[in-house]
């Protein structure tokens, strides 16, 4: 056996030491559940599928829509909402068509006439002058419909035919003009651009604010012109299932934010910090700090106004998932007073700093608070009477104490006579 063998033979381990395989192991459900508290959040954050994403636009794709003819009834709304790139192709598209159909038909009238029979005899007056093949009669028609009329082919009147085709391609070039120019202006100023400069904290947070838990995120508008009428909304995606056993998917709950106090109408000048309360009829009100690590839930907020400039309804959309709403958290402060005017730092924008705040849920909370509010010891007599128990029977602790000292007394001075009485006899 060669000496490289044998090596081989005996020493098998120190080739498992020199080149290791390492696989990383599938741990099952129940071990998984055991991993540290950030890897098993990481885990989970890669798991929520998102209703919307960070950037506004929705994670919903419409599969098997038979009814696509409805797409061509409303076409215009149908060509802006396509992507630039088959916006564009459609743009050069539309036109090229109606050219190459007009200089056709150009072509087609000056062939039946003999116009082409007849190109260098001054006596013939032809449809067009100096149309002499396809190539000029495709150069005339974009003459026509663009109204360009360099001079050197006109149509003449002795064509009937022509005067009729002249005005069918005057108005229906006019009617792609409007629609295709009006296509791409509302393409360009599209509102959902100005919705890139509305921005919204990377996280939500939950703290105290006026001994009340609340739940908070930040909107910002990074333009000077601002957003009019703008409000704010907010819901809640989550799946339930109804006591009949009726499953939900992604069912919307609504979270007020202002909307009782007229605090969702935003004056956007500079940041806000939007709250919503947890009482009794917010959809938070039996979550605690550990019930919400483990709830799989998505927060959606939409932003909406008119822009100054075009007066166009405007709308921005964010969403936050429970990994992302941070619990005993505050946002810093970004606004400033300068010499003369008010500096917001969109540095600190979504910065967050740890605040003392209860882990409990705002139920626990308010059951504490309540607890709290009540008297250390009570009167007997309220105790008797919420028993219903005679109105005899129905004294304090400080009454019958009382009683008793005075009945004590009373008997010591008894006593005391009785006492003095056998004293004087015996004298």
């Amino acid at each position: 056996m060669p000496w490289d063998r044998l090596t081989e033979a005996r020493n098998p381990m120190e080739q498992d030491v020199e080149s290791p395989i390492i696989r990383k192991p599938k741990l099952p459900k129940q071990a998984r559940e055991d991993l540290p508290k950030h890897l098993a959040e990481i885990d989970r954050a890669k798991k929520i599928q998102r209703y919307v994403q960070k950037d506004g636009k929705c994670n919903v794709h419409h599969g098997n829509v038979r009814e696509t003819y409805r797409y061509l009834t409303d076409i215009f709304t149908t060509l802006v909402d396509l992507k630039w790139r088959f916006n564009l192709f459609i743009f050069v598209l539309v036109y090229t068509v109606t050219w190459l159909f007009f200089g056709f038909m150009w072509w087609l009238i000056a062939y039946l006439r003999g116009d082409l029979d007849h190109i260098a005899d001054n006596q013939w007056t032809p449809c067009v002058n100096n149309l002499n093949g396809f190539v000029s009669a495709f150069l005339f028609s974009i003459e026509t419909e663009t109204t360009i009329g360099y001079g050197y082919r006109v149509i003449t009147d002795k064509c009937p035919e022509g005067i009729v085709l002249l005005l069918v391609q005057s108005v229906l070039g006019s009617i792609v003009n409007a629609f295709m120019v009006g296509c791409m202006f509302v393409k360009i100023s599209q509102p959902k651009k100005r919705a890139e400069t509305l921005v919204f904290s990377t996280n939500a947070v939950i703290s105290m604010r006026d001994g009340r838990l609340c739940l908070m995120f930040r909107v910002g508008d990074l333009r000077n012109s601002h957003i009019v009428e703008a409000s704010i909304r907010a819901k809640l995606i989550k799946s339930k299932q109804t006591k009949e056993g009726e499953f939900i998917p992604l069912n919307q709950t609504d979270i007020n934010v202002g909307y009782n106090t007229g605090d969702d109408r935003l004056f956007l000048v500079s940041p806000l910090i939007i709250c919503h309360e947890i009482n009794q009829n917010s959809p938070f009100w039996d979550i605690s700090q550990a019930h919400l690590a483990k709830e799989e839930l998505e927060i959606v907020v939409i932003l909406e106004g008119m822009v100054e400039a075009t007066g166009m309804t405007c709308q921005a959309r964010s969403s936050y998932v429970s990994s992302e709403i941070k619990w005993g958290y505050r946002f810093t402060p970004v606004l400033t007073l300068e010499d003369g005017f008010y500096e917001v730092d969109y540095n600190s924008f979504h910065d967050i700093y740890e605040t003392d705040t209860p882990t409990c849920s705002a139920k626990d909370l308010a059951d504490m608070a309540n607890r709290a509010r009540l008297p250390l010891t009570w009167s007997l007599a309220s105790k008797l009477s919420q028993q219903g128990l005679p109105e005899s029977e129905q004294e304090g602790p400080e009454t019958k104490t009382n009683l008793e000292d005075q009945g004590k007394s009373e008997k010591t001075e008894r006593n005391g006579d009785i006492a003095n009485l056998e004293s004087e006899s015996k004298v």
